[in-house]
């Protein structure tokens, strides 16, 4: 569990901040302070892993107040004023977020500062736009056409890369995601899914029949690539 700390002095960034990290299960609140006279006395007393901080605070700024800890969490930066990146990366931030920021932006900044400490961290997070939502990990929500979707493994058919983009198949539609094949591949258990082409991943109680180099399932026709051949021979 990745324990963090929010300090900011405008209420609204806390609900914003808070009612995203709902959507990660590796993220919990430890508390809020709102100015960094109290995020002093907080750490005094707690210990956290990730910071989200203001820099435009009364009394003393955020970078300030980053000056005054010997030993600092990770810290991600929330602020409206983009001419403090670059001193915020000479104080070894992890990431630089720009109010107002998207869902999207905030996860690749989670997933970045995660990613950073895995050697000292093992609660790493692989959520981008993608989380999972239940403790047998039978589902996860999926961004697509501005609306998250959750998405249950039963009803997956197959995946397919498409340029920038991948095209999730479902038994009654299809999502067009932002992600890229590789996430897919390490979010869904292997035991019921396999890639068959450096474009596809199919599940495997969904396959109808394999003749030659294509698979088929429903309506679909999905191929076969040469250097996956020995993934399809495994099933029979």
């Amino acid at each position: 569990m990745i324990h963090y700390l929010i300090i900011d002095d405008e209420p609204i960034a806390h609900r914003i901040i808070e009612n995203y990290c709902e959507h990660l299960q590796h993220l919990e609140k430890k508390g809020s302070c709102y100015n960094a006279f109290e995020a002093l006395q907080f750490l005094n007393e707690n210990t956290v892993d990730l910071l989200f901080l203001d820099i435009k605070m009364p009394k003393l700024s955020g970078f300030d107040f980053l000056k005054t800890l010997p030993n600092p969490p990770k810290i991600i930066v929330t602020t409206a004023y983009r001419e403090f990146a670059l001193e915020g990366y000479e104080l070894n931030i992890s990431d630089y977020l720009l109010k107002p920021f998207s869902f999207d932006r905030f996860i690749k900044a989670i997933n970045k500062t995660i990613d950073s400490s895995q050697n000292r961290n093992k609660n790493s997070i692989t959520a981008l736009p993608i989380s999972e939502t239940t403790s047998n990990s039978n589902s996860f929500f999926l961004r697509g056409d501005k609306k998250y979707h959750q998405i249950h493994f039963e009803d997956l058919l197959f995946i397919e890369a498409y340029g920038h983009y991948t095209k999730v198949y479902l038994k009654n539609e299809m999502i067009v995601s932002h992600q890229k094949i590789s996430v897919f591949e390490q979010l869904l258990p292997k035991r019921d899914f396999i890639r068959t082409h450096k474009s596809f991943i199919v599940a495997k109680n969904k396959i109808k029949q394999i003749e030659g180099n294509r698979i088929l399932i429903n309506d679909y026709e999905v191929p076969i690539g040469q250097t996956y051949k020995e993934n399809i021979m495994i099933l029979l």
